[in-house]
């Protein structure tokens, strides 16, 4: 279940752009983490943390044009092609900057702190069952999401 709760996350979040964004490799990433062998899973969950991470930055960009978000979702994109934890690390820690400036001067309506919120909670979670409640809470949060509503620059 939670596997097409990621998948749907991932359309809901990218929407017309999944297949630019996304590799179709990586849409499989959780049964990819389901099916790893021990040696593997550590990998394979940072793997899954980084699309889902993505996601949810790509859903807060989207939501209030906020570069940063951007800035944020490149670095986890680059991450994403390393080939071990060690490169996922010195990628994001190469990066730290654009983690730092995601929270400056950010202004965000309940939604994008929902966003937010969740986004944390993926960086923290340690086991599956805590991805799986994020991913959970992601797909639906990001499934009922408003893209189209006109932004706060939008109304002048």
């Amino acid at each position: 279940m939670s596997a097409t709760l990621f998948q749907q996350l991932l359309h809901a979040a990218f929407r017309q752009d999944l297949s630019t964004a996304v590799a179709s490799a990586d849409l499989h990433a959780y049964q990819d983490l389901e099916r790893a062998a021990p040696r593997e899973q550590g990998f394979r969950f940072e793997r899954l943390r980084l699309l889902v991470a993505m996601s949810l930055m790509r859903a807060l960009a989207d939501l209030g044009d906020h570069d940063e978000s951007r800035q944020v979702q490149q670095v986890l994109q680059r991450a994403l092609t390393a080939r071990s934890i060690e490169q996922i690390d010195a990628t994001i820690t190469k990066e730290a900057k654009h983690f730092e400036r995601l929270y400056t001067d950010l202004y965000v309506n309940e939604e994008g702190e929902q966003l937010l919120h969740l986004f944390e909670r993926t960086l923290d979670a340690d086991t599956m069952p805590a991805m799986d409640a994020v991913i959970q809470e992601a797909a639906e949060l990001v499934d009922e999401l408003d893209f189209d509503a006109p932004h706060e620059d939008d109304e002048d």
